[in-house]
């Protein structure tokens, strides 16, 4: 089962009271206060896990508790401090306050392990209690009250392409014919339930991940359909794919226009990432058709045709419009930075788009790499 987001109620554990208690040996007439402290109770930590890719193992779990700490005992002896507990989560996961909203911790690294809520202290026993002037306390500290927080979990894939498009246009297919992953792929809408990861490989040294989300439709951005649910997964993502459907009922200017209004309602960052554009579907439709409906889109739009992509080998019988990018200026946020017929099922300019893609990966992360200098 995918589960994306839960709610949960947290507590670390109660610190463990300090204990009353009297040394009493025979022979010894005045022992003295001998309580020993109470011991501190368990913190909660969050770990990130690359084996765990859902939060469903937290599903069900309304409170999470650490364990208490152990009162004092006589003869100045301490509680145990009680146990930690750790909630294991996916790479990815956001930890939000559920009352105020706000983000507490984004957890993204392998192997990263941060302290949540702290365990309560463990009260003094009563010898710390004795004085010249008060031999015999007979009191002691109770322990410290642990935290408790109602947070939600919410996981957001880590990728560097996220694609983006109406239901049934092609996702699915693209990402099964490009990466490993093996979503299931069927002619009717909303295949696609759950989010897919999928690793694209480009040669044997070059390689990123591609994020396959539930089509988008009009109003997603106000919770209609799948969209509002998973637009969160690409949340992360770099670089976008916008997946028009040549073969569509939907015009394909309204297509695209469409999804980037429904991103930029979304989130105004979202809609500023950097995005290409593939036109699906392509092997169902004729060389004429496919070319004249291209031209007429990126005359729709805005754009030129006269730079054309023939960095990559393609159908000669096709033309495969590109826009190449300085990446060292602010794109306009509407103007993509390739457009692309394709088609998954006959693997039509598949590869040519595979190398595109990684290109502009790279460009990325070599952007981000100089802005961290």
């Amino acid at each position: 089962m995918f589960v994306d987001s839960v709610e949960l109620t947290v507590s670390s554990g109660k610190g463990g009271a300090g204990c009353v208690s009297f040394w009493t040996e025979k022979f010894v007439v005045k022992g003295g206060p001998d309580g020993g402290d109470g011991g501190r109770g368990g913190s909660v930590y969050f770990i990130v896990d690359n084996n765990t890719d859902t939060l469903s193992a937290l599903r069900g779990r309304n409170h999470i508790k650490a364990e208490n700490g152990k009162p004092g005992e006589g003869r100045k002896k301490y509680g145990r401090k009680g146990k930690d507990t750790t909630i294991i989560v996916p790479p990815g996961t956001t930890v939000i306050d559920a009352e105020t909203g706000e983000e507490i911790f984004d957890l993204l690294e392998e192997g990263e392990k941060v302290l949540f809520l702290e365990g309560g202290k463990g009260g003094l026993g009563n010898m710390h209690f004795k004085s010249a002037s008060n031999q015999r306390p007979t009191y002691a500290q109770p322990g410290l009250p642990g935290i408790t927080k109602q947070i939600r979990l919410e996981m957001k894939m880590i990728a560097d392409v996220g694609l983006v498009g109406y239901p049934n246009v092609g996702k699915s297919t693209l990402i099964s014919t490009l990466s490993n992953a093996r979503p299931q792929v069927a002619d009717y809408e909303f295949t696609t339930l759950t989010p897919k990861l999928g690793v694209v490989h480009v040669g044997d040294f070059d390689s990123f991940m591609m994020a396959d989300i539930p089509g988008i439709i009009e109003g997603a951005s106000d919770g209609r359909g799948l969209g509002l649910e998973f637009l969160r997964h690409i949340e992360r993502t770099k670089t976008l794919l916008l997946l028009i459907d040549a073969a569509n009922y939907r015009e394909m200017r309204y297509q695209y226009e469409s999804l980037l209004v429904e991103l930029e309602r979304y989130s105004e960052e979202l809609s500023k990432r950097k995005f290409g554009v593939a036109i699906t579907k392509t092997d169902t439709l004729d060389v004429e058709e496919v070319n004249r409906l291209t031209e007429k889109f990126l005359s729709d739009i805005g754009l030129s045709t006269n730079k054309i992509l023939n960095k990559f080998k393609a159908n000669p019988e096709y033309s495969t419009y590109g826009f190449e990018k300085d990446f060292g200026v602010k794109l306009p946020q509407n103007e993509p930075l390739f457009v692309i017929p394709i088609s998954s099922v006959t693997h039509f300019n598949t590869e040519a788009l595979r190398y595109v893609l990684n290109d502009y990966v790279k460009a990325v992360k070599e952007e981000e790499q100089e802005e961290a200098r």
